[in-house]
């Protein structure tokens, strides 16, 4: 899929491996485990089909996005697009649920 990155930080947090934004090193660990699932799908039902990643349908005003678990506590927070199947994430926010 292709990625793209609606906060640099994001980009970043992916590429430099001295970089940690401020999150607990099990967070950027975490994201940089995601990262290598979303480039390696083909399409968002991949994240459908793996159970262990939550990913699920945002409410409200959010209704566009999407989350995906890292942990007990931080969501990874995304937008896809393209048409369907989707092809492109837009990686918008790394939040804390709790």
């Amino acid at each position: 899929m292709e990625v793209r990155f609606r906060q640099a930080f994001l980009d970043r947090l992916e590429t430099d491996p001295e970089y940690d934004h401020g999150f607990p090193a099990s967070v950027v660990t975490a994201y940089r485990k995601r990262m290598q699932t979303i480039r390696a799908a083909p399409d968002e039902r991949v994240f459908y089909a793996q159970k262990s990643l939550h990913f699920e349908k945002l409410k409200g005003k959010r209704d566009h996005q999407r989350s995906m678990r890292l942990n007990d506590q931080w969501r990874l927070v995304l937008e896809l697009g393209g048409k369907p199947p989707d092809k492109l994430v837009m990686l918008v926010d790394i939040e804390n649920y709790h």
